[in-house]
């Protein structure tokens, strides 16, 4: 028997396996690889944490919408939250007076305003949850330990990667998953989730060049 086509495959399936290529390019990006291997300083890692800040605001302002709604309310879990912990990581690295001393890149800003315009569409939210929060609990957890082995850094400056709730992120990722895929989008909602999540990742690559050219190895 062949296997299923991938255009009816559940569809947290169809994220990771059509946006495979999209996901490589964002992984690959100099500013990243630089970054995780030692080849940059603090202040590069810090400006990652300052570009992340406004993306988190707009993605959890969309979750808040959904708390309550007859769909999608299933895929927002307090646990996730990263607001409060990129605060403290920016308090941490850049000084209590932070909100003055970062410079938010276009790059950043672009990717915020993408998300506060499609907060209200499911399939497009769904999306950009997906590819953030369980790309921080999968090679988020990585990048935290090389930057603490490389920057010196201890639990103070990673908040962002600390998910306190969540004790098991494997258990986890399959569990939102499972509601991702119980969402049960139309064909035409699930197409849109997955061009979305192919527009998150470019966002995110277009934002690691913008870094890359801030920060050289």
């Amino acid at each position: 028997m062949s296997a299923p086509s991938i255009a009816t495959a559940p569809l947290s399936a169809q994220l990771r396996e059509r946006t495979r290529a999209a996901h490589e390019r964002a992984e690959s990006v100099p500013f990243i690889t630089d970054l995780m291997h030692g080849r940059l300083d603090r202040d590069a890692y810090a400006d990652l944490a300052a570009q992340q800040y406004g993306i988190y605001v707009a993605l959890e302002a969309a979750s808040a919408e959904l708390v309550g709604a007859a769909r999608g309310s299933s895929l927002v879990f307090a646990d996730l939250t990263r607001t409060p912990s990129i605060e403290a990581d920016l308090a941490f690295l850049h000084g209590e007076d932070w909100r003055e001393r970062i410079a938010v890149l276009p790059a950043a800003r672009a990717y915020a305003e993408r998300i506060a315009q499609v907060a209200g569409d499911l399939p497009r939210y769904a999306a950009h949850a997906y590819t953030r929060y369980l790309g921080d609990l999968s090679g988020g957890q990585a990048i935290k330990r090389l930057v603490q082995r490389h920057y010196g850094l201890g639990e103070e400056g990673v908040a962002f990667y600390t998910f306190a709730g969540i004790a098991k992120p494997k258990v986890f990722k399959d569990t939102y998953r499972e509601q991702l895929d119980a969402l049960d989008l139309s064909p035409l909602e699930i197409e849109m989730a997955v061009e979305e999540a192919t527009v998150a990742f470019e966002l995110s690559t277009a934002l690691f060049a913008a870094l890359g050219e801030r920060h050289h190895a």
